[in-house]
């Protein structure tokens, strides 16, 4: 059984940790929350990840950590927590890996509709053993995926600004609570402009690999110099035109990190 294969087979039995009770807390603000689920399943992927590829290194959003190798698992136990607290069905598995610091490997599973995207590097994107790839829409057809920046809401009106003006040029814009199932709907054409404002590496390292390799585009903005585990805005497009544009919306209100960004 090759890598991606064992990597999924790994991810696909966490649908029984997620489907149990669980229990909700906060992580410092009311609308940061965690479950009993998420922090089962990072130690649940911790153990069998490490055991498919006992060379990686390990990078969760709960805690659990093994860096500074050549290979390192990237993992979001479960991306969307706010929306499986809620019981909306719209949460996802995400497992990235990272090869020699560049995207390499990314699995996203939403075991309530049993969506499964998945792509290695150089051997194209699939959703449920189907090829996918982005759309050929332009910008003014374009669906646009963004958030307000949730967890910081000093940051909403500036996205608010961006939004409004990509709104003003694109068809319609959506907020689904899932940065990974929206890179991949992006890389599954059912998207094509995307932009959030503060995202951490385990919300987009799975949906980095996916969406690049169905032809789409990702930026992360001024990562230079970032550590592993530190957030930065992420832009994302199906084209290089729309990524473009957007990039220039983006960039003009936003051209550096805001103090106290960390």
């Amino acid at each position: 059984m090759e890598l991606l294969d064992k990597v999924i087979e790994a991810v696909k039995e966490c649908k029984q940790i997620v489907t149990a009770p669980f229990s909700v807390s906060e992580k410092g603000s009311l609308s940061n929350i965690v479950t009993s689920a998420d922090k089962a399943v990072e130690e649940f992927l911790y153990r069998r990840l490490l055991e498919i590829l006992p060379e990686a290194g390990f990078l969760g959003e709960e805690g659990d950590a093994c860096q500074g190798k050549r290979y390192l698992f990237v993992v979001d136990p479960i991306d969307g927590t706010a929306n499986f607290a809620r019981g909306t069905g719209c949460s996802a598995i995400s497992v990235g890996l990272r090869k020699d610091d560049a995207p390499f490997l990314g699995v996203v599973y939403n075991p309530f509709t049993e969506e499964l995207y998945y792509a290695q590097a150089g051997r194209g994107a699939y959703k449920n053993g189907k090829r996918i790839q982005v759309s050929g829409r332009d910008f003014a057809h374009g669906l646009y995926y963004t958030a307000l920046s949730t967890y910081r809401k000093e940051y909403s009106g500036l996205c608010m600004d961006i939004l409004a003006q990509v709104f003003a040029q694109c068809d319609d814009f959506r907020r689904e609570g899932s940065a990974a199932l929206e890179l991949c709907r992006l890389a599954a054409g059912c998207g094509e402009l995307y932009f959030e404002m503060r995202l951490f590496p385990w919300d987009v390292c799975a949906g980095e690999v996916i969406l690049k390799e169905a032809g789409g585009c990702f930026t992360g903005l001024y990562t230079q110099g970032l550590k592993q585990d530190q957030p930065f805005p992420v832009v994302a497009a199906n084209s290089p035109e729309n990524m473009e544009k957007l990039l220039a919306i983006v960039t003009q209100a936003l051209p550096a990190l805001p103090e106290g960004y960390f």
